[in-house]
């Protein structure tokens, strides 16, 4: 009786561990990026920041580039290619006027995030991503991943468009 009382915790943690395996392997109703299987990581919008943006034209927008700590320390050492490792997120916000500010300034001119457009994240990965200069991406959109192959085609085509010598990244680091 004592034996079988000392292993229903056992079997117990076990048989919750073996449930968890689906949550954490993905399957194929998971929330991955098509063909480069690049999931949300997790705390992300705990990382630091790297740099900001306005981009104007068709996208105008806001954006936030965020860096795991891998990607920070290659930003801030100016360690190109970036290491296996690297993540590097990008956030990006429909940007519009704050009328609250433009009040207490007098004038029109402050501009402020608006609705959430998507995240993107490039994710190094050499070996894994060989074909793409050792890069993968993900866009998401409200939690979950862009699902479009022909969205996923252009990441790298238009990341190669950026130097070489910058390892296919086009942000600068901001400190």
């Amino acid at each position: 009786m004592r034996r079988a009382s000392r292993r229903a915790p056992a079997m117990a943690m076990a048989a919750c561990a073996v449930a968890l395996i689906p949550l954490a392997v993905g399957g194929a109703d998971d929330d991955a990026s098509p063909i480069f299987d690049v999931r949300l990581p997790a705390g992300y919008r705990d990382w630091q920041l790297i740099s900001v943006a306005h981009e104007a034209g068709s996208l105008n927008d806001l954006r936030a580039v965020l860096g795991n700590d891998v990607a920070v320390k290659a930003y801030r050492d100016g360690t190109r290619p970036f290491p296996d490792g690297t993540i590097i997120g990008r956030l990006a916000w429909k940007y519009v006027p704050s009328e609250e500010n433009n009040a207490i300034f007098g004038q029109a001119q402050s501009f402020v995030p608006g609705a959430a457009t998507n995240i993107q994240f490039s994710v190094k990965d050499s070996r894994k991503y060989a074909e793409t200069g050792g890069w993968g991406y993900g866009q998401f959109e409200d939690g979950k991943p862009n699902r479009s192959k022909a969205l996923m085609e252009t990441c790298f085509p238009c990341h190669a468009r950026a130097n070489k010598a910058d390892d296919f990244v086009f942000t600068r680091y901001t400190p």
